[in-house]
C-alpha cells in the first residue's frame, strides 16, 4: 500500500468530508433545509443520481424534494422508495409518461402530468447505455435503446425544469441517429443553454478508471453550463482516489448479510485467485487463464487483482467475478462483495439495499448506477453558482 497516497487522502478535506459521507450509517435529513430543489429522476434506477443531488444540495442547507422518479426496473422501484420514503416513485416505462413526440404540444396526459407534479428545478436523467456501450459488438451505435435518451428532451419540453443534467457513457457522442445533437437541438429550441462534456470520474472524486459523458443544461440567467462543466477538482493535487480510501476499513468485514458476502468462484476461479496471491502478483499470466485467452488479447485486467493506492476499474455488473475484470480484492482472496462495489460506486453505508431479493438484482442495481459523488459535484456546483448569483442581485 502507498502510504503516500493514504497520508494525502486523510490530510484533504474534501476528502475527509466525503469518507465521512461514504461511512455514515444514519440517513441525513435531506427534507429539511432552508431553500428547497424538487427533483424529477428519469430511469432513476436504485437512485444514484437522486442521491447524489439530495447531498449536493444538503452540503449548501438546502432541502430536496423528489418530485418524480421513474424506472422499469421493479428492483430498481424497491430500493428508491425505501431511500426516498417520502418521494413520488413510479414503476414505469418512462416512454409511457411522456408519450409525444419530440418537439409536437404536449399531450393531454402529459399535461395532467406536468400539473401533477409542478414546478421542477432539476431534471436528471441516466438511459440505459447498454446500446451505446463499447461492450456491445452487436448493436452499438444503431441499438434501438439508444433513443431512450431523447425522452429527456421530451419531459424537459413538458416539464420546463431549470435545470438538466443527462449522463451516459462516451460512445452516446457516435450514436448512428444523432441523438445528443438531436437533444441539444430540442433544448436549445425550448431557450435552454446546453453544455456537453466527457469527464474523468477520478476528476469528481471517483475511485474508478471511469469516463462518462454529461449535457448539463440551464435557462437563460441561471449560470453557464460550459463553465460548470470545465473545472478541476477541490483536491486535484492527489487525485484518483484509491480503493484503500473507498473500502479500507470493510476488509474483515463480516459476512453476515447478502451485502457483506463475496460471490462463491468456479473451482478453477478458487485456483486462480490462489495463485496470484502465492505469487504476490496482480495479473494473471495467460497459462494461468480459460484457453480463450492463451493467444493474444486485450483482456489483462480480466483475472486481475486490484491495488490498494489505486483507482478500480470501472464497476460493472460483473464485479463479483474475476473473469469480468479486475475483481479481486487487493488483500483478501476474493472477489469484491456488494458492499464494497458499492462503496466504489460511493454509495454510503446508510443507503439501504435490503428490499433487493437476489444477489444477480443486487449486482445488477450497484454496477448500473451513476456514482452519487459524481452527481454531488456537478449539482453543488451549479446551485453554488446559483446562489451567488441570487446574492449579487
Amino acid at each position: 500500500m502507498g502510504t503516500e497516497v493514504r497520508n494525502e487522502e486523510a490530510e484533504c478535506p474534501t476528502c475527509r468530508l466525503d469518507e465521512e459521507f461514504l461511512r455514515r450509517r444514519s440517513r441525513p435529513a435531506y427534507e429539511e433545509g432552508t431553500a428547497r430543489i424538487r427533483i424529477v429522476d428519469l430511469f432513476c434506477g436504485c437512485g444514484g443520481m437522486t442521491l447524489g443531488a439530495a447531498e449536493g444540495a444538503r452540503r449548501l442547507g438546502m432541502a430536496s424534494e423528489v418530485a418524480l422518479a421513474v424506472d422499469n426496473d421493479p428492483d430498481a422501484v424497491r430500493v428508491f422508495r425505501a431511500n426516498f420514503p417520502t418521494g413520488r416513485v413510479i414503476e414505469s416505462d418512462v416512454c409511457n409518461l411522456f408519450e409525444g413526440q419530440l418537439g409536437s404540444p404536449p399531450t393531454q396526459k402529459e399535461r395532467r402530468l406536468a400539473t401533477e407534479i409542478g414546478p421542477v428545478d432539476l431534471l436528471l436523467s441516466g438511459a440505459p447505455c447498454q446500446g451505446h456501450s463499447d461492450l456491445n459488438n452487436h448493436t452499438r451505435r444503431r441499438d434501438p435503446r439508444n433513443r431512450l435518451y431523447l425522452q429527456a428532451a421530451r419531459a424537459v419540453q413538458v416539464l420546463k425544469p431549470s435545470f438538466i443534467l443527462l449522463e451516459n457513457v462516451p460512445a452516446v457522442q457516435h450514436d448512428s441517429t444523432g441523438v445528443i445533437d438531436a437533444t441539444r437541438n430540442a433544448l436549445e429550441a425550448c431557450d435552454y443553454v446546453p453544455a456537453c462534456r466527457v469527464i474523468n470520474l477520478g476528476d469528481l472524486g471517483i475511485p474508478q478508471t471511469r469516463k462518462r459523458h454529461f449535457l448539463l443544461a440551464a435557462r437563460p440567467g441561471l449560470g453557464n453550463p460550459e463553465m460548470l462543466l470545465a473545472f478541476t477538482s477541490s483536491c486535484a493535487g492527489h487525485l484518483p482516489r484509491s480503493v484503500w480510501w473507498a473500502i479500507g476499513d470493510l476488509e474483515d468485514a463480516e459476512p453476515g448479510t447478502m451485502l457483506d458476502t463475496p460471490s462463491a468462484p468456479s473451482p478453477d476461479n478458487v485456483k486462480r485467485i490462489r495463485w496470484l496471491f502465492e505469487k504476490n502478483v496482480w495479473d494473471l499470466p495467460n497459462d494461468q487463464r480459460p484457453p480463450c485467452h492463451h493467444g493474444n488479447h486485450s483482456y489483462r485486467s480480466m483475472y486481475g487483482r486490484l491495488w490498494w493506492d489505486r483507482p478500480a476499474q470501472t464497476i460493472t455488473t460483473g464485479f463479483g467475478s474475476m473473469g469480468q475484470g479486475r475483481y479481486v480484492h487487493p488483500s483478501r482472496p476474493r472477489t469484491l462483495t456488494p458492499h464494497e462495489a458499492a462503496r466504489l460506486q460511493t454509495f454510503p453505508d446508510f443507503f439501504n439495499f435490503e428490499a433487493v431479493r437476489s444477489r444477480s438484482a443486487l449486482a445488477r442495481l450497484v454496477g448500473n448506477a451513476v456514482p452519487p459523488l459524481a452527481t454531488l459535484q456537478l449539482v453543488a456546483r451549479l446551485l453554488a453558482n446559483l446562489n451567488r448569483r441570487d446574492s449579487s442581485t
